[in-house]
Order: structure tokens, then C-alpha cells, then sequence
């Protein structure tokens, strides 16, 4: 059965996810498969495929949960020093195509914009400096700022509590079912799932969410008309 694209004229804010919606995940994907593993094994003494070995039973066993996002966390298990490495490697964070259109065709419609990011503040703060996007966004608010990740309800209700939001009059967009799913149960109004996060990988199918590749899919965007 057809999923409905967003209804604009209901929608009063707008929420979008960082990597994998507004910046390419191919960024990301490099650190924690390639970058971490690799210092991982020159700090042990491994070979490549026995550090990514011991890290990956560490990485599942907290999937989903405050410390998978949380650079700290990380530092201390490894002994790699992920801000670091994610400042190091800024010149490789990529903006997806067709996300600045987007960011300014909502901005010239009225409607206030905030990133929505599970992403530790070592990680996001030097991809937007890198990139320059940061001025679009009302508010940014990170799964550390409300201690909870964005796939258990205690993040929606913090949003909602710290910045008066309106569920039923937000359109959100994320590339990660167990986010969106946690957005829809929560009552986000107009939910958008992105099927290419990674550029450098196949696109995802998500059959029961309206779904694009790429955020100007959406346009064009109309101006904000309170109810």
C-alpha cells in the first residue's frame, strides 16, 4: 500500500537528522570501520581483522543505547581518541546533494529548522564547522544534551519539554528505522525515511514510511501557514 508524502500544510517545524540525511554517512562509516579499527590495531599489536574482531562484540553490545553514540565512551575503551580522529579526518564529511536546497527552501518558507542528531558534540560540531550549515538551524540538539538516544522515547519527551514542540505539526526525516519507528510511536506528524545515507553503498527500502533519497525530493516547499 502507498505511503503518503508529507501533508506541508500541517507541518510547523521542521526536524531533520544529520548523518545519513543532511551530511553523507559515508563519513561515519569510514571512522568506526576503518579509521577506529585501524588505530585500534596499532595501539594492541593486531592485525586489521583481530581488532575489528574484539571491537565488534564491544560495538553490539550497546547498540542502540547513550554510550554506541558517545565519543567518550569509546575513547576510554579503545585508548583511540575519537575527537581526535574525527577532527583529523574532516575534510572527508560530505554535505548530500540536494540538502542545501532543502535547508534553504525551508528557511524561506517560514518554518523553523532543528537538527536532531544522535551525534556526540565532538562529532557534529567539526562536521558543521567543516561544512558551514550550522547557521540554518534553530536548535541543535544532540542524544548527549538529553542523555538519551533518539530510538528511546525519554528523547521526544526532553524535545517536546525543553523546546515546546508540537509532534503533531512536525515533519521529521532520519535514515534509521528504529528512530523513525521510535518518532512515529512518540506522534511525529510527517515522518521521511532516507533510503541512500551512504553514498558510496546501495539505498535502503523502507516500504511502510514515505521515503526519498534525498532531502530536495521534498521541494518544493510551501510558505508556513499557522493553523
Amino acid at each position: 500500500m502507498p505511503v503518503a508524502p508529507p501533508d506541508w500544510s500541517v507541518v510547523e517545524c521542521v526536524l531533520l537528522d544529520m548523518d545519513g540525511t543532511v551530511l553523507d554517512l559515508a563519513f561515519d562509516n569510514f571512522i568506526w570501520m576503518q579509521a577506529v579499527p585501524s588505530r585500534y590495531a596499532e595501539r594492541r599489536g593486531l592485525s586489521l581483522e583481530a581488532a575489528r574482531a574484539e571491537l565488534a562484540p564491544q560495538f553490539m553490545s550497546v547498540a542502540h543505547t547513550l554510550p554506541w553514540y558517545d565519543l567518550n565512551y569509546w575513547t576510554r575503551l579503545t585508548g583511540v581518541d575519537l575527537a581526535a580522529l574525527h577532527d583529523e579526518f574532516r575534510d572527508r564529511v560530505g554535505i548530500l546533494e540536494g540538502s542545501v536546497a532543502f535547508l534553504d527552501a525551508v528557511r524561506a518558507s517560514g518554518r523553523p529548522m532543528w537538527l536532531t542528531t544522535n551525534a556526540h558534540p565532538d562529532s557534529w560540531r567539526p562536521k558543521l564547522a567543516q561544512t558551514g550549515l550550522a547557521h540554518y538551524f534553530d536548535h541543535i540538539v544532540s542524544s548527549d544534551d538529553l542523555k538519551a538516544p533518539k530510538e528511546d522515547p525519554r528523547y521526544w519527551q526532553g524535545l517536546r519539554d525543553r523546546y515546546g514542540m508540537n509532534a503533531a505539526r512536525c515533519l521529521f526525516a532520519d535514515d534509521s528505522r528504529r528512530v523513525l519507528e521510535a518518532a512515529r510511536r512518540f506522534g511525529i506528524g510527517q515522518i521521511v525515511a532516507m533510503t541512500h545515507p551512504d553514498t558510496t553503498r546501495p539505498p535502503h527500502v523502507f516500504e511502510d514510511f514515505f521515503s526519498v533519497a534525498r532531502l530536495h525530493e521534498l521541494l518544493p516547499v510551501p510558505p508556513l501557514h499557522r493553523v
